[in-house]
């Protein structure tokens, strides 16, 4: 499995139109081959600064979704949005606990 997280950074005026997008997108991002997770974080202090954690069953279905026409209709309306370049980790589990 890997996971996913993207941190995204929009000015006050833009957090709006953003949520839209993800609200209207994340029913077909989740539902896309391999991804077993989708959420969406909002910093505590920063309400500008948000995170996607996405789990998927391999670096191949992720390669697959952001190389998919949806992703690029996707990126190509909240890219203008942004106030930082956004940054992104693929990471592996080492240790879970409940």
């Amino acid at each position: 499995m890997l996971i996913r997280i993207v941190k995204l950074s929009f000015p006050i005026e833009n957090i709006s139109a953003f949520l839209q997008i993800f609200e209207k997108s994340k029913e077909k991002i989740r539902n896309s081959e391999g991804c077993r997770l989708l959420e969406l974080y909002n910093d505590k202090t920063d309400k500008g600064v948000f995170f996607t954690y996405s789990y998927w069953d391999s670096e191949d279905d992720l390669n697959n979704y952001r190389h998919s026409d949806y992703f690029k209709m996707v990126w190509s309306n909240t890219k203008p949005l942004f106030n930082k370049k956004p940054e992104a980790w693929s990471v592996d589990r080492l240790h879970s606990s409940k």
